[in-house]
């Protein structure tokens, strides 16, 4: 197996852009309400608004390739308003070979995480001149995070890019915008909350799973809330330059979050925006948590907690942590689960590094971890089957 290395560590990388006509058109069945928004958008196109996608990917190409191609399916792509950059975190062993405007891929030599990941993206963005970017003049740039395992209706980033345009407007102060997501049957999946507190955390542990971090928000209207998921989520340019893009000390989950803290802290407003949806196949809190990924887990909330929280606060929460994973632990060994107790046994390592902030011995027990994530990730590289047929030139 591979192993990762921790955020910010130094790798090679090889990048590749696609050479294909400037303008692509879509030839994908479209819904009527994306026929709508078609039409509007062609009767009088503002060229200032641009969203530029970023999707890091590993080991999820069949989901990565299916996401592409419904993306292309609105009048936004062929009028050059979106460009699209997939961040490959050392899965390049299916090589792209395909060649589509406006969509550029850059290959990573090993797992860098979700937030570095992002991160070079966006540099990768800054490097290309792509559609309405080839233009001289102000762009109101938004960029969206996407998840490889979501789906997306015909028409999206025009209805996103109507949204922008408004909320240009109606919120000047918007800095972060998290859609709505739903489950693979229809119903509502938790994608916002409120920041996590010690206390918060601890009455958690009596909630189901889908309650304890996210809340769910069954309305219509746009609203403000704390934070809002990374796994579909917009992020204007500006507020993500003064922030310094995604802090990289996390490697999984609670970017987002801790993100969302210090947008609001610098002044931007946070948005839930609920009519526009996409559906989430794969969320944490509806599959399985093996030990390698819990580890993970942990120490996100345990460095947004040393961030974020006070000294008591975070001593409780390393407390609680080590006692876990001491039992966990135990129990992995009754059951003869010999790597899910060495899992635990870092675990309970990385508490003590982290309270005496070892940061080569954080990043030591991060690549321990990160090894097993090429299984987990691969295993939910699964198209749904009635979207099983990829666009040929995708």
């Amino acid at each position: 197996m591979d192993w990762g290395i921790p955020p910010g560590g130094v790798v090679s990388s090889v990048e590749v852009e696609t050479t294909v006509p400037a303008l692509v058109s879509c030839e994908v069945k479209a819904s009527p309400a994306g026929t709508a928004i078609r039409l509007k958008r062609a009767a009088g196109l503002r060229r200032c608004s641009g969203v530029s996608v970023v999707i890091v990917n590993y080991y999820q190409w069949s989901n990565t390739r299916q996401l592409l191609r419904q993306l292309r399916d609105c009048s936004a792509w062929s009028q050059g308003q979106v460009r699209v950059v997939v961040v490959d975190n050392g899965s390049s062993g299916n090589v792209w070979i395909d060649t589509v405007g406006g969509i550029r891929v850059r290959y990573e030599s090993r797992n860098l995480g979700f937030a570095a990941g992002v991160n070079r993206g966006v540099r990768e963005l800054d490097r290309w001149r792509w559609g309405i970017w080839k233009n001289e003049g102000q762009i109101q740039e938004w960029f969206l995070l996407l998840n490889p395992d979501v789906t997306v209706p015909a028409g999206f980033l025009d209805a996103v890019l109507d949204m922008i345009e408004k909320l240009d407007t109606e919120e000047p102060r918007a800095g972060v915008v998290g859609l709505r997501l739903c489950n693979p049957d229809g119903s509502l999946q938790g994608s916002c909350g409120r920041f996590p507190t010690f206390g918060s955390t601890l009455r958690g542990l009596l909630r189901p799973r889908a309650w304890r971090k996210c809340q769910m928000l069954n309305t219509q209207q746009r609203q403000e809330v704390d934070w809002a998921t990374g796994g579909c989520l917009l992020v204007r340019r500006d507020c993500f330059e003064q922030l310094g893009g995604l802090d990289e000390s996390f490697f999984l989950y609670y970017e987002d979050v801790d993100f969302c803290r210090r947008a609001k802290a610098a002044g931007w407003q946070v948005f839930y925006e609920p009519r526009i949806a996409v559906t989430h196949h794969w969320p944490l809190h509806a599959r399985s948590v093996p030990a390698p990924l819990r580890l993970i887990t942990r120490h996100a909330l345990m460095q947004f907690a040393r961030k974020h929280w006070g000294r008591w606060s975070n001593l409780g929460l390393r407390g609680l942590v080590w006692l876990e994973a001491l039992c966990r632990e135990g129990w992995s060994r009754l059951r003869r689960r010999y790597r899910d107790s060495a899992c635990y046994h870092q675990l309970r390592q990385l508490v003590g590094d982290m309270h005496r902030q070892r940061q080569q011995s954080i990043r030591q027990q991060l690549a321990f971890a990160s090894r097993y994530l090429r299984a987990i990730a691969a295993a939910q590289d699964r198209v749904p089957a009635e979207q099983d047929h990829l666009d040929k030139n995708l």
